[in-house]
């Protein structure tokens, strides 16, 4: 590579029109120190509140995505980009201004196929610490990474994308996937720590600090009652929370 890197973000959103202006300032920040170019692509998956106006507005290129689920976002965004390099993100973070000038680094490195940013929380409490640094060894074992993520796009596709028949958990299926197409040429999935994004708790705050841990009771009795998918379908499609 002779020249910075050219991205596209890729954001899914479903009704985001009022967190939707916090990312895209904070894209702008990150772009801002980047010398090559960032498109952003909004994955419009049938809102209701005007995101597509807001994105649009705002110089993104709106896809409109009908089927809802948000792999089926992601990939429908990815779609649409005309640059070697995607990168996705969720409609309610804030980029880290260094973000694209972290990950251009990364590029220019022999031997990585993609990596991720990880994430900080907007807000602290005991009950959020608990649930991050849970969740912290099994993503230190498994080689993945939560936050904005990049990868080649010839890689993206290689892999299948996201997987469209999980309603959640397609990230650590697609990193996983990157992950064992790495190791075939030696090529590695890393961690870009300089430009964490900040996460919004909107989550916790709409179901309480400690509510994650519910979360895997709730879904194995899913499974033992025969409907596999009713609690992640509450938790991440039912409105409100989302």
């Amino acid at each position: 590579m002779t020249g910075p890197a050219d991205f596209t973000l890729v954001v899914p959103a479903f009704d985001e029109a009022v967190a939707l202006p916090r990312l895209l300032d904070s894209v702008e920040a990150a772009r801002a120190h980047h010398a090559g170019r960032v498109e952003v692509v909004v994955a419009d998956n049938g809102s209701t509140d005007g995101t597509a106006d807001v994105a649009a507005a705002r110089g993104c290129t709106v896809v409109p995505v009908e089927r809802r689920r948000i792999a089926a976002a992601r990939n429908g965004g990815a779609r649409a980009a005309e640059t070697p390099w995607l990168v996705f993100c969720d409609a309610d973070i804030e980029l880290h201004p260094a973000t694209f000038v972290a990950m251009d680094d990364r590029v220019r490195t022999r031997g990585v196929i993609g990596g991720a940013t990880g994430v900080r929380y907007a807000r602290s409490s005991v009950g959020i610490a608990v649930t991050y640094w849970s969740v912290w060894p099994f993503a230190m074992a498994l080689g993945i990474e939560a936050g904005p993520m990049f990868v080649a796009a010839e890689d993206f596709w290689a892999v299948g994308g996201y997987p469209e028949d999980r309603s959640w958990a397609e990230d650590v299926a697609l990193q996983r996937a990157l992950i064992r197409r790495g190791r075939r040429d030696g090529r590695r999935f890393v961690r870009v720590p300089e430009a964490r994004a900040t996460a919004s708790t909107r989550k916790f705050d709409a179901l309480g600090d400690w509510h994650m841990f519910r979360f895997p009771v709730d879904h194995l009795r899913d499974r033992l009652t025969g409907d596999g998918t009713a609690t992640a379908d509450r938790y991440w499609y039912d409105d409100p929370p989302r």
